[in-house]
């Protein structure tokens, strides 16, 4: 069976997550396809949904290539 994940609109983060604020979730969407996040965001029509399990896994894959 699939892990399941929820999918919240970039608009409505805020909401769930107090961390990133709006302009840095939009600066990690429009950078999405240099900076790792790219399986995280998914476009639908003009709305943008992100992926919540997979942002941070994104998250916890960018702190390993820090350390």
């Amino acid at each position: 069976m699939p892990e399941t994940t929820r999918l919240i609109p970039l608009t409505e983060w805020h909401k769930h997550h107090p961390w990133p604020p709006h302009g840095g979730l939009r600066h990690l969407c429009f950078f999405k396809e240099t900076n790792g996040f790219a399986r995280a965001f998914k476009k639908v029509g003009r709305r943008v949904l992100i992926d919540e399990a997979e942002f941070f896994r994104c998250v916890d894959a960018q702190q390993q290539e820090a350390a």
